[in-house]
């Protein structure tokens, strides 16, 4: 429970500083996308630049038995639909829970594509590209 509690806190609060960096908002989201202002780009570079520094503080004080996934032939597609959708609808997973939190209910069409599109993965994988993910299921 303690952590259950942990995680929610810190969740609250990561969505709370998306919230007031801009990420909930389409029209800076898709002046990011568009290069028309470079505020959140060089926020969302500054976060990749400080968890990459925090991985390798970890790597190197626990050294953890984690090993990074190779690339598969699904990762640059995927990578393409994701963007693409990021840029339609203006959230990604985290952003739809802080555009809803904001009050933007439209946001609600955005999760439920997001959770339609989880949902089909399985089933649309196994049918048809039958390639191994490196999912964290088949070790």
């Amino acid at each position: 429970m303690k952590d259950t509690l942990g995680t929610a806190a810190v969740g609250l609060l990561f969505g709370f500083c998306l919230h007031r960096i801009g990420f909930g908002s389409w029209d800076e989201v898709h002046k990011m996308f568009t290069f028309a202002s470079l505020r959140l780009f060089l926020g969302f570079g500054a976060g990749v630049v400080i968890l990459t520094l925090g991985f390798a503080i970890i790597a190197k004080l626990q050294r953890p038995s984690w090993a990074p996934r190779p690339i598969h032939k699904g990762t640059v597609a995927g990578g393409i639909l994701f963007g693409i959708g990021w840029a339609l609808c203006g959230a990604c997973p985290s952003i739809a829970f802080v555009q809803l939190g904001d009050g933007q209910w439209l946001s609600a069409w955005s999760l439920a594509g997001i959770l339609l599109g989880n949902a089909l993965y399985a089933p649309i994988h196994t049918r048809f590209f039958r390639f191994d993910s490196g999912s964290c299921t088949s070790d």
